[in-house]
């Protein structure tokens, strides 16, 4: 018999070994590698017993639908609705930032598009300039077309060949 691990030739006693949840035969040498499963460890039973209450015939409820995913994402040319709206308000970077509590140096970065700004310094943005820099998306947006003519792993996975 083979070990089931190394492929080595097992000679002498056999280990059975579970290894993430697979129950293996190998040799002496990897048997460290597992669990025994040879001895049996009790395994508490105890479940609390579950009541139904009787339905009546009418107060069945229908089934809850399953909220639609809606969420707000940054409009992709943030950093120049944010410029343009500074300039029409004629502000300079330390008034802006004078006005949101946060550095010169930061809004320089976001109108470059360095940084993307995080919720509450985009909030902050929005009520001192204000415009809105989100956007609504969700799963009405998506179209699954593609998907439901067969998806099939090739479509998803790039294959490497030697």
């Amino acid at each position: 018999m083979q070990c089931e691990i190394c492929g080595a030739e097992i000679r002498g006693d056999s280990f059975k070994v579970s290894i993430d949840g697979s129950e293996l035969t190998v040799c002496g040498r990897c048997s460290q590698y597992g669990k025994a499963t040879g001895k049996r460890a009790p395994v508490s039973r105890k479940v609390a017993p579950v009541s139904r209450a009787p339905m009546t015939s009418g107060t069945r409820r229908p089934p809850k639908k399953a909220p639609e995913m809606v969420v707000d994402e940054l409009v992709d040319d943030y950093a120049q609705v944010i410029r343009e709206a500074r300039e029409g308000k004629k502000w300079s970077h330390d008034q802006l930032a004078s006005k949101i509590k946060e550095k010169a140096m930061l809004i320089k970065k976001i109108e470059r598009g360095e940084i993307v700004p995080e919720d509450d310094i985009r909030q902050k943005i929005e009520k001192a300039l204000d415009i809105k820099l989100t956007e609504r998306s969700g799963d009405s947006d998506w179209s699954g077309d593609r998907l439901n003519r067969g998806t099939t792993l090739g479509d998803i996975v790039t294959i490497k060949r030697k």
